[in-house]
């Protein structure tokens, strides 16, 4: 037999002869680097946990849909290598091996480490058969009371046909036998409307006598508040005999079904966008399936049964000795245990828009710039509101891409609405998993009267911008909001972002052209300062490196600093490669994936790539170029990464910063913060692995994102940051 690691070695050491690292396989290190946040002990237990809970959300979704895709390619028989150089075959094959070591390390890590640790913090995960008797009862209530009428036991005869697995559905296959002594099989749903882990009514029995015991030999009675858990589908399993009356029920096993959940709108056949998702929505339940996943005990033939009647072969099934669907383990960070939590964060408010201030003078006076989520996202929220409410206010427009529940953005631009305001929203319906939420918000504002259009069907809208519309007595202006991330008021507190407010003229005729091409029949090509995909991006930021390259070659030196979550475009990593072949300076920093293969000598040995995975998840995209010196220097910020799907399949923007100051800012308080992190960032190597950095000899810790925490608010405009110096001595602005 070969050896499965070597042969994977190979094929990554072969990909890197082929100038690309493979997509899928790169993205796995990523999460292989959000594993390790759980593993690190300077984290608090929580967040140890939160960090495994993300490991295995990641995992679903990678199934969900770069998996499933991989296994559409094979089924219609697309067998032709890729620009890496495998084939969907090889890539499934590397993914399973791959996967099957990572979730292997991550069950470890959870049973012998994290499980332990949270005992003794006082949080018990039990199995249901060691709780007492008093707790059972508890939990027998409840199951009687909530749990029982919800179930609904599936025979599997032929007078019954295997019942269908809906996506991500948690079910035990069970085995009963009746009194003639003929094994039948059934199938129990999870229900999913319930919380899958059960805290346990009172103490914990057991442990308090084991405590109370210690207590008494050291002296100390103190002990840590409890708070007991037990798995759902263990109290199913511990009551199917009511649900079988009658029968033997012999044994039950979970398992878990992941199915394909990209949708896919077929614009010569949807006639209705809105009609066509919800009706995709319904489909993605059905999607064929991706991953199986079983309990490691379950017999043989009763795997072979699931795999049959779910289509699915042998390699796509995954065996589990711990519980399965371990993203529920989120659910433990709301454990109200806050010593075992990172210290809460304030982020600060600029003084040129404090609460309360008029919001449009600031931006008159100066362009405003936030980084989320070390500044509050209250401002935003605040510029849309202050616009509902403003007499002078005609109109607001916004895209809408991920804006969650309880959006404040969304109560705002209702209320602007029902003043009469002119509102007009971009509502992103195919924006993944968040399509029903966006059916909702685009019904609620349709209701009040906003003008609410659905996006092209061909192509997501995924830019993110604000536009205000005001009378003032000098004539019309137009203020502007643009951002890297979703106008989310919760992720804005988790994800690092970029926003700028401006009423610079051309860039209020860009996003009035923008929103005339969204709503209308514009076919605008020619943008005055914005870059705009499809098109306008890869054209903009391709004609920025060949300058870098003519610099370079003109002994003006040149550098490039790109900060995004993803670079997969080909055609973007060989432009990067004609850049470090004339000598430009290029650093990545890349959180996903990276299908470039840096520090090949001849090829990339003036490519650096490094990826930051902390506290808050890297969300901001920035563009930076040298321009042959600090006062030429360019820096853009959007919504777009380098992907083919970004710069040619999407309506996106890049935004320059104009103003010298907030440019100077991002390039020494945020890219060069970044590039100095030495205890969260991770150096992609030629072979496709990445390693921890380290301080140098001398050199002192540096965390990025701790550094902005603490540092960030201490002056409240980065024109006047005396109290941030500059970070290193080679600063090109």
């Amino acid at each position: 037999m070969p050896n499965k690691s070597a042969t994977r070695r190979e094929k990554q050491a072969a990909a890197v002869q082929r100038r690309y690292f493979n997509r899928e396989i790169n993205w796995l290190e990523f999460n292989l680097r959000v594993l390790q946040e759980a593993m690190d002990t300077a984290h608090p237990l929580l967040e140890r946990v939160k960090f495994l809970g993300i490991f295995f959300s990641n995992l679903d979704e990678f199934y969900m849909i770069r998996v499933s895709g991989l296994m559409e390619q094979v089924e219609s028989g697309l067998l032709e290598p890729s620009e890496d150089g495998l084939t969907a075959p090889d890539q499934l094959q590397i993914v399973r091996d791959r996967v099957l070591y990572l979730v292997g390390m991550a069950d470890r890590y959870w049973q012998d480490q994290l499980l332990p640790e949270l005992r003794a913090a006082g949080i018990c995960l039990h199995d249901y058969r060691t709780l007492s008797k008093k707790q059972r009862a508890s939990l027998r209530r409840f199951f009687m009371s909530t749990v029982y009428p919800v179930l609904t036991p599936l025979a599997v005869d032929p007078g019954h046909p295997f019942p269908h697995i809906s996506n991500l559905s948690l079910s035990l296959a069970v085995v009963i036998r009746d009194p003639s002594g003929v094994e039948r099989f059934a199938r129990v749903k999870i229900p999913q409307q319930i919380p899958r882990l059960l805290e346990v009514d009172g103490a914990c029995v057991v442990e308090e006598e084991e405590k109370a015991k210690e207590g008494d030999r050291d002296g100390s009675t103190h002990s840590p508040e409890r708070h007991c858990f037990v798995w759902l589908e263990q109290l199913v399993a511990a009551h199917l005999p009511m649900l079988f009356r009658g029968m033997k029920v012999v044994s039950s096993y979970a398992f878990r079904v992941i199915r394909d959940a990209d949708l896919e709108i077929r614009e010569d056949e949807a006639g209705d966008l809105l009609q066509s998702i919800e009706e995709s929505l319904v489909r993605r339940r059905f999607g064929s399936v991706s991953q199986l996943v079983v309990a490691q005990r379950m017999p043989h033939h009763i795997r072979e049964l699931l795999r049959e009647n779910l289509e699915i072969e042998p390699e796509h099934v995954y065996a589990m000795n711990g519980p399965l669907g371990m993203s529920d383990l989120l659910s433990l960070y709301d454990v109200p245990r806050l010593e075992l939590k990172d210290r809460p964060y304030q982020p600060r408010v600029p003084a040129a828009i404090r609460t309360g201030m008029d919001i449009f003078a600031a931006i008159r006076e100066q362009d405003i710039l936030l980084h989320h989520p070390f500044d509050s996202f209250a401002p935003v929220v605040d510029f849309v509101r202050m616009a509902s409410e403003d007499p002078d206010v005609l109109a607001i427009k916004q895209t809408i891409y991920r804006v969650g529940s309880n959006s404040p953005i969304i109560e705002a631009l209702k209320e602007a609405a029902l003043n009469d305001k002119q509102v007009s929203v971009i509502v992103e319906l195919k924006a993944r998993f968040d399509e029903e939420n966006n059916i909702e918000w685009a019904r609620t504002l349709e209701k009040v009267g906003a003008h609410v259009v659905y996006g092209d069907i061909a192509l997501k809208t995924h830019c993110k911008a604000t536009m205000v519309v005001r009378r003032e007595p000098d004539g019309i202006r137009r203020y502007v909001h643009l951002g890297t991330g979703n106008y989310n008021a919760k992720t804005s507190r988790m994800y690092t972002d970029l926003g700028l407010f401006t009423c610079d003229p051309a860039i209020g005729e860009d996003v009035t052209a923008l929103f005339n091409s969204l709503t209308g029949y514009s076919l605008n090509k020619g943008y005055r300062k914005l870059l705009v995909s499809p098109g306008g991006i890869r054209t903009g930021l391709m004609e920025r490196v060949e300058r870098e390259i003519e610099h370079a070659k003109g002994g003006k030196g040149g550098h490039i600093i790109f900060k995004m979550n993803s670079l997969t475009d080909f055609r973007s990593a060989d432009a990067l490669y004609r850049a470090s072949q004339a000598g430009v300076r290029v650093d990545l920093i890349v959180r996903g994936s990276c299908v470039l293969v840096p520090g090949v000598p001849g090829l990339s040995e003036n490519i650096r790539v490094v990826s930051i995975v902390g506290r808050f998840l890297e969300h901001h995209r920035i563009y930076y170029f040298q321009n042959g010196g600090p006062k030429k220097s360019e820096v853009w910020l959007g919504s777009a990464d380098m992907m083919q799907r970004n710069l040619d399949r999407r309506v996106e923007t890049l935004f320059p910063i104009q103003d010298r100051a907030l440019r100077k800012h991002v390039i020494q308080d945020i890219l060069w913060t970044y590039l100095r992190d030495n205890q969260k960032s991770h150096k992609l190597l030629p072979d496709g692995r990445y390693c921890r950095l380290e301080p140098l000899d001398g050199e002192p810790p540096f965390d990025a994102q701790a550094w902005l925490m603490t540092h960030y608010g201490q002056a409240d405009d980065p024109r006047l940051a005396e109290g941030i110096p500059p970070l290193l001595s080679r600063m090109s602005d």
